[in-house]
Parts: structure tokens; C-alpha cells; sequence
């Protein structure tokens, strides 16, 4: 059984930063894709970034060029580095990974 557990959101003004970890258990995800989602209020949940098991990375046009996503296989953690926040990206931000999901870590954006 797979448990992803998703950490590091919270309030933060416009133009601010946050980290967001995914801490996966039960598999090693060396060797799998891993990807960030998020929802926000009223709205369907989105693809906001990808990392392959190679290292590939690929992002929503929304947040192209401030958020940078990475793993580090030794520890099964992804990250989502976000910077340059907008109000916009106030959201539930989940991590995934084959049919698995977290219970999501909320990121409000305040103007």
C-alpha cells in the first residue's frame, strides 16, 4: 500500500514562496512518475507539474518559470518549489502517483 503525504503549505502574500514536500512510503518511486495537482475553491482539480523517473520535468503554462519541481529518491520525497506567488495559486495542492493520492496541504495566496 502506497501513502503519500503532502506538507509545507500555508498563507503567504502575493509575490512570496513556499515549498511543498510529498513524502511517499510503501514503494520506492525511483523509478516512477511523479505529479503535483492542485484545486481550488470551485473549481476542478488541475495538473500543475510532473517529474519523470528520469529526471524530465514538465509544468502547467500557469506556473512556468516559478515553480520548479525535483525529487530525491533516497529519501521518496518531490517537492514543488512555488515562488513569485499569486493570488491565483490559492489552491489544495495534491500529490500523485499511479492511482494513489495525499489528502492535499492548502496554499492561500493573499493579496
Amino acid at each position: 500500500q502506497v501513502q503519500l503525504v503532502e506538507s509545507g503549505g500555508g498563507l503567504v502574500q502575493t509575490g512570496g514562496s513556499l515549498r511543498l514536500s510529498c513524502a511517499a512510503s510503501g514503494r520506492t518511486l525511483s523509478n516512477y512518475n511523479m505529479i503535483w495537482y492542485r484545486q481550488a475553491p470551485g473549481k476542478e482539480r488541475e495538473f500543475v507539474a510532473t517529474i519523470t523517473s528520469s529526471g524530465s520535468t514538465y509544468y502547467a503554462d500557469s506556473v512556468k518559470g516559478r515553480f520548479t519541481i525535483s525529487r530525491d529518491n533516497a529519501k521518496s520525497t518531490v517537492y514543488l518549489q512555488m515562488n513569485s506567488l499569486k493570488p491565483e495559486d490559492t489552491a489544495i495542492y495534491y500529490c500523485n502517483h499511479d492511482q494513489y493520492w495525499g489528502q492535499g496541504t492548502l496554499v492561500n495566496v493573499s493579496s
